[in-house]
């Protein structure tokens, strides 16, 4: 009993510390976008004084300091919502085939995937970066939207391993029926896959909306940025430095994220969970 006690303890405070290695340099962001001037530097958490001016700047676009946040905010979320629609499209096609289906060439395409899956993706940032060129799509939203949707498809094995566990009588029966395989596809495994959708959805989107290196190396024109490319470039100018405008803009780009997760937190957790049953 004793042994137990100590157990939770010792579990209870290492969340403790954990939740406050988490918390604390969003709390100095958030406190930060909200400090008088322009400095890093704070000898103190919370402020002497509050200020929203700089979220006021942010919506206003400022040629002499070349910051446009809402057309960041608008090419990031067009990038990512498109290839969130794409990119899970393409994988919830791609699971479904190779776990409902067996045909030739089927475990090689596993283990491709599977081998692509195992290299960091900035490896192929030189390849990629001459396919783009070839085709003409540098500094394009289109160039981005084409790298998220074909890198989304190395996570295919948690959902073909969701698929794994739906039985193969409910998609016969309905066979039985007269439905076709796009029909049960549509009809039956699609209504199913909520929480599959959900995760993959979700990881698609957060992915394309805080990527940086793929973006700084494509995008060139300052219109053209994504969030991620614009805040950095305002803290790493060599004239001057907007380390609070930076905390503000970082605070509003999670928003979106923060609101996704919490309403889909459900739908996350059974998606995970549901995918690693069986492989």
């Amino acid at each position: 009993m004793r042994k137990g006690n100590i157990s939770l303890t010792l579990s209870y405070l290492m969340l403790i510390i954990l939740a406050i290695g988490f918390l604390y340099p969003a709390l100095w962001v958030v406190m930060s976008s909200l400090r008088v001037g322009d400095s890093l530097f704070s000898d103190s958490l919370i402020p002497k004084q509050l200020t929203f001016v700089h979220y006021h700047d942010l919506f206003i676009e400022q040629s002499d300091k070349q910051v446009f946040f809402m057309r960041w905010f608008w090419n990031t979320l067009k990038i990512a919502t498109t290839s969130m629609v794409l990119g899970t499209f393409i994988q919830i096609l791609t699971a479904y085939s190779i776990s409902r289906f067996r045909f030739y060439g089927r475990k090689t395409i596993m283990s491709l995937i599977l081998i692509l899956g195992m290299f960091p993706g900035f490896m192929s940032m030189i390849a990629i970066y001459i396919i783009l060129l070839q085709l003409n799509l540098l500094n394009t939203p289109y160039a981005l939207i084409l790298v998220y949707t074909a890198g989304a498809a190395l996570h295919m094995f948690v959902a073909k391993g969701f698929f794994d566990t739906i039985p193969h009588s409910l998609a016969e029966s309905a066979q039985l029926d007269g439905a076709s395989h796009m029909d049960v596809f549509m009809k039956i495994m699609l209504p199913l896959s909520k929480p599959m959708i959900t995760y993959i959805s979700l990881t698609t989107f957060t992915g394309a909306w805080v990527d940086f290196i793929f973006a700084r190396l494509i995008l060139r024109s300052r219109e053209n940025w994504t969030l991620a490319v614009g805040l950095y470039e305002l803290v790493n100018s060599y004239s001057s430095t907007e380390f609070t405008l930076f905390a503000a803009g970082a605070v509003l780009s999670s928003i979106p994220i923060a609101i996704l997760f919490l309403f889909l937190q459900r739908f996350l957790i059974e998606g995970i969970t549901a995918g690693a049953n069986k492989g």
